[in-house]
């Protein structure tokens, strides 16, 4: 198998030459070209035929989101991964990009000390990214079940089990998830009786931006989550990029808390990390949902909600960008349902609102 050839745009010559030294020092990729802007990129790519394109956001002449829609228009299956800065801006084409079409993004090294660290993140978001959209394999099998990945193997719950009401709905999500949540959320009703909180593997600034999207589309309300602030129903939680959200009871209330801990699967904020405050809080009532995203974050989170008789929906393998996430929670046998992503929404609904009605009084008692 020949190496996977990679078409590197900037406008930037050092950024250009930091990826394709990343590129090049990979024995498995390699620089087919690159381009300063995209009216150029449009020209090299029929004549250097990349596997993929690495895409800068902010360009002159031909800017990132001009040049992905032509390339969408032109080459509709060619991976495109947006190359962006933490700044507002930046973060904000970027997640137009990915309504757009765009396969992934990365974000350009800032503060980080030195040109050694500065390629070192690189190798650690870029590198990866580029080898998962350039698999040759099915998708079921570029989803990151590792060899040598242990599972607890257990029976998916009986049909006719009694499950809990639910109290929460904690959602997880990575790779995938910003048009994900865009097709979930607006399907949720204004008057949901239940709290949702979400973790979506992003950097600060996007996350803040992506919620105020979302709340925009949603009729419930969706914030960034803030350490203090009150949980309230119909109301959506993002985790804030670069710390972990956790649920706490304070007195007779319930609170967001952030904080910098560790990261754990590499991520923080960390869907572990939510759903087992969730489940220390909720117990059996927490409703956790795993959609679309790359690695096993999550995993662990729902082994804990099934220990405590939660319940668990997993996005399926068709609808799912990559099917790691949920992939790691299906073949655990950990989910009450595997759903379409379009399907998500009216059964959390039908969850939510079928608990209520099994512990309201009945009539003539």
């Amino acid at each position: 198998m020949g190496k996977i050839r990679v078409l590197v745009v900037d406008d930037a010559v050092v950024v250009r030459r930091m990826v394709s030294d990343v590129i090049t020092a990979d024995p498995a990729l390699e620089v087919a070209g690159t381009a300063a802007n995209g009216r150029i990129a449009m020209a090299k790519i029929p004549q250097v035929n990349p596997d993929i394109v690495t895409l800068d956001v902010e360009m002159p002449e031909m800017d990132g989101l001009e040049t992905l829609a032509a390339i969408r228009k032109q080459y509709p299956l060619l991976p495109v991964i947006m190359f962006s800065t933490l700044a507002v801006r930046g973060a904000a084409t970027t997640l137009d990009a990915l309504t757009l079409g765009a396969n992934d993004y990365v974000t350009k090294p800032a503060n980080v000390g030195s040109v050694t660290e500065a390629l070192q993140c690189l190798r650690d978001q870029l590198v990866p990214k580029i080898k998962l959209w350039c698999s040759r394999a099915t998708k079921s099998e570029r989803v990151a079940l590792r060899p040598g990945a242990s599972f607890t193997y257990l029976a998916p719950r009986k049909n006719d089990a009694q499950p809990t009401r639910v109290e929460m709905v904690a959602i997880g999500v990575s790779t995938g998830g910003p048009n994900a949540l865009s097709a979930l959320l607006p399907e949720l009703p204004g008057d949901l009786a239940v709290p949702i909180v979400i973790v979506q593997h992003m950097p600060p600034v996007f996350t803040r931006l992506l919620a105020d999207r979302l709340g925009s589309q949603s009729a419930l309300k969706v914030s960034e989550g803030v350490s203090g602030e009150l949980v309230r129903p119909g109301h959506v939680y993002l985790a804030p990029g670069d710390y972990h959200m956790v649920v706490k009871r304070d007195g007779l209330s319930l609170r967001i808390q952030t904080n910098q801990d560790t990261p754990e699967n590499s991520c923080r904020p960390a869907v572990d990390v939510l759903f087992r405050s969730v489940v220390g809080v909720y117990g059996s009532g927490t409703l956790g949902v795993i959609l679309t995203g790359m690695g096993q974050d999550g995993l662990r989170g729902c082994e804990r909600i099934r220990e405590t008789g939660g319940q668990i929906l997993a996005q399926d393998e068709a609808t799912s960008v990559v099917w790691g996430m949920p992939g790691f929670v299906a073949k655990a046998g950990l989910a009450d349902q595997v759903l379409p992503l379009k399907e998500i929404a009216g059964e959390i609904v039908r969850r939510v609102r079928r608990g209520r009605a099994d512990h309201q009084p009945k009539r003539g008692t």
